[in-house]
């Protein structure tokens, strides 16, 4: 049958429901559509969609999160197409639409991955299982609240130029709910630029370095130690911190031990 769903940018899309080929652009959701038992109606992921391990080796591949091939996603004839507003080319997802049901999540708030897991579930006809998972998430970082640690943190995503998150961010919602204190939090950009000398000012007491989009290694690590000598650095796993969906379970236990 034909149902009718509204996107998180309140977008319209009547799929064929419940959906039996599903392509997921965002690797976080792919990992969660995996989670909601729907292993056997993903067609098509990313290159970048690495969880889970076991599962992502038989799907194909329909590009990255850009730079995606239309020839193959046509192909797999899929009757939904999950993306994102910030991970995936507008011009792209416009292109798409064209010819494919879209649904375009945005998640900027705790609250909203929560909202977007049930809105998967709805989506998918895994609604019950999308409780569950909801119900975990709430449980631990609800009911069992990582205890605040008056540690303030500079959060770097990107190198040249060094880019970091303000409080209107999922990313500033998951140092939050780390118990730590972002010091950029007030930056009127989403993602605004630093130069180390804003660092310097801003006196984290620790600059945590993200895997990703941006891999910050080593060196790295010994460039921004050159600059200012005084700080404390600490490598952090990106996809804890980034990935929305159900991931945030892995998320809980990894904050419990950072620090």
């Amino acid at each position: 049958m034909k149902k009718k769903f509204i996107d998180n940018l309140s977008q319209e899309i009547i799929i064929n429901f419940p959906p039996q080929r599903i392509i997921s652009l965002v690797p976080s959701i792919t990992e969660l559509l995996f989670d909601l038992g729907l292993d056997n109606k993903i067609v098509g992921i990313t290159k970048y969609c690495v969880h889970p391990k076991e599962k992502i080796k038989n799907k194909t591949i329909v590009g990255g999160v850009q730079n995606l091939n239309f020839v193959i996603i046509k192909n797999l004839k899929p009757d939904l197409i999950i993306a994102n507003k910030e991970e995936n080319d507008k011009d792209e997802i416009t292109k798409l639409s064209k010819n494919h049901n879209v649904w375009i999540s945005h998640v900027e708030q705790f609250d909203e991955a929560l909202a977007l897991i049930k809105n998967i579930g709805e989506l998918t006809n895994k609604i019950e299982e999308a409780k569950e998972i909801n119900k975990k998430i709430i449980s631990k970082f609800y009911n069992n609240k990582i205890a605040p640690k008056n540690i303030k943190v500079a959060y770097l995503i990107w190198k040249n130029p060094y880019i970091t998150i303000n409080k209107n961010t999922f990313i500033n919602d998951m140092i939050d709910m780390c118990g730590l204190i972002n010091v950029f939090a007030d930056k009127p950009e989403h993602y605004p630029e630093i130069s180390f000398n804003d660092i310097k000012q801003a006196k984290p007491d620790f600059v945590l370095l993200s895997s990703e989009p941006y891999s910050f290694n080593t060196n790295d690590a010994k460039e921004i130690n050159e600059k200012l000598p005084f700080l404390k650095i600490k490598f952090v796993d990106g996809e804890m911190f980034s990935w929305y969906g159900s991931h945030i379970l892995k998320s809980y236990d990894y904050f419990k031990t950072l620090f």
